[in-house]
């Protein structure tokens, strides 16, 4: 006999779970305002007219002349629009794996470095520039590689000592908790022993948004886009999964399955989006909640909603942390971290709603 899906089994979805055209309408303007913002603001100001008419120029049936110079092209083909690509990759895969790691363990506070990513990255990095092997900058550079294996080694250790502790969510989390401890330990311990690094590790740790071209996009770009579609390939499970595993069994749904797959999915995406900017924070936590927020609970709108909001915010805080104080470049991480706290707390303040 076959089990019944959860719609026909009556199982009370979050009220409002239609993803309306309005709120992907807002989400796809977000990205558009954030991306000409990118692509025009900084030291040298490019006005909108002569920004959109170079990326026509770029599409190969179409002639249009921009009227920049080569220089002026150089800045929005080659370093500008790279780095906007790279940010809304960046941003769409830590807003997702957010949502997703919410979502499969049933915990608002739950981010993509929960089970250790950021520490086993961190330790990563660390390990391959006190070894020598490279300083982060450039996509053949061994330090993103290092920090990629040592987030998902990570993951990988703390759902080992979570299973041996039990099957439940509440061990797994406390997994990643002694795990994303011990490895901060470690790595603290090796910049102690190499303290003439310090500086080129908490350039990493703190993040960045920067490009050498199209390479780190084009590095970053498989594994975000198998980060989205498997997660919201699942987002229908994981509406099922709020109402407990036993309740989501009985209606024919694997919580185990489902929550490897998906946890699976957002590590491989939160990881190497890590090994490519460096630790970012803030991210996979304030943009699925606003999306909460402003547009309902249930994962079929968050998900979906927080790929494009999440793209959104990442280019403008990347904006601010280029501009603020230019010509000097502030770590992004200090950007996301100095607006994305105060912001949830006054979109928390402002809404009678309730947030989970």
């Amino acid at each position: 006999m076959t089990a019944p899906r959860p719609a026909e089994a009556g199982v009370e979805m979050p009220e409002g779970a239609r993803l309306e055209f309005g709120a992907v309408a807002a989400g796809v303007l977000a990205i558009l305002v954030a991306v000409f913002a990118g692509l025009t603001m900084g030291p040298v100001d490019l006005s909108i007219r002569e920004v959109f008419g170079e990326l026509l120029d770029g599409i190969p049936w179409i002639d249009v002349d921009s009227g920049l110079s080569n220089t002026q092209k150089a800045i929005v083909t080659q370093i500008r629009f790279p780095r906007v690509v790279l940010g809304l990759m960046v941003g769409a895969t830590l807003s997702v794996s957010g949502a997703a790691y919410q979502g499969a363990f049933r915990n608002p506070l739950a981010d993509p470095y929960l089970l250790g990513i950021a520490a086993g990255a961190g330790l990563g990095a660390t390990i391959a520039i006190t070894e020598g092997f490279g300083d982060g900058s450039g996509v053949l550079d061994p330090v993103p590689l290092a920090a990629f294996i040592g987030g998902l080694a990570a993951v990988w250790i703390s759902y080992m000592a979570g299973h041996i502790g039990g099957r439940s969510t509440v061990t797994l989390i406390l997994a990643g908790v002694a795990v994303a401890s011990f490895l901060t330990a470690c790595q603290t311990y090796v910049l102690q022993a190499n303290s003439d690094v310090i500086r080129e590790v908490y350039t990493w740790i703190l993040g960045r948004i920067a490009t050498s071209g199209w390479d780190e996009p084009a590095l970053l770009a498989p594994y975000s886009l198998v980060t989205v579609v498997v997660v919201l390939r699942y987002r229908r499970a994981l509406d099922v999964l709020a109402v407990g595993d036993e309740e989501a069994a009985a209606l024919g749904v694997n919580p185990q399955r489902v929550r490897i797959i998906v946890v699976l999915a957002a590590s491989l995406g939160a990881a190497a989006a890590v090994a490519v900017t460096g630790l970012i924070g803030f991210v996979g936590i304030i943009v699925p909640h606003t999306v909460r927020l402003a547009f309902g609970a249930s994962n079929r709108i968050v998900l979906p909603l927080s790929v494009l909001f999440g793209a959104a915010f990442m280019v403008a805080a990347d904006l601010v942390a280029r501009t603020v104080l230019e010509p000097a470049e502030l770590p992004i991480g200090v950007v996301t971290a100095f607006i994305g706290a105060p912001f949830f707390a006054l979109v928390l303040r402002a809404s009678r709603r309730e947030v989970w």
